[in-house]
């Protein structure tokens, strides 16, 4: 006699699998976007990586499941990364961000005119970012 599982069960069965937390990854440098990438990858995060920070908002701003967290290197051409976060939080105020920056210290994030979660300066260790990012993101 076969016998059918109700669909309350089958809900409960989604609902225990919750999505990988979303990190945007965005820096001028695509060899820094796969070492950030390179350092996170052990954390169970999916990471949209991006070279350009206007590529970045207009796939932030067209998104339907928006990123948990964006990292971002402080100096680029069009857009610094300081410039893309505030613009993120416009629409999306509880957004975590990192700021990377290898030309700027720490001081920046103090003066931004937008709340940033961390700054790391460049280089820095794989386990450094990978350690301020669980601390963000928890786990």
């Amino acid at each position: 006699m076969a016998v059918r599982m109700s669909q309350p069960a089958k809900s409960k069965a989604r609902a225990g699998r919750a999505r990988k937390p979303l990190i945007y990854l965005v820096d001028d440098q695509p060899l820094l976007l796969d070492l950030a990438e390179l350092a996170l990858k052990d954390g169970g995060y999916t990471f949209k990586k991006f070279n350009d920070p206007l590529t970045a908002l207009k796939s932030f701003r067209a998104a339907r499941a928006k990123p948990d967290l964006v990292i971002s290197d402080f100096a680029m051409g069009r857009m610094s990364g300081l410039e893309l976060i505030e613009r993120c939080k416009q629409s999306c105020p509880a957004l975590k961000s990192i700021v990377l920056s290898g030309t700027a210290g720490a001081e920046v994030i103090l003066r931004a005119p937008v709340r940033v979660d961390r700054f790391l300066g460049k280089p820095y260790q794989a386990s450094g970012l990978a350690e301020l990012v669980r601390g963000l993101l928890g786990g």
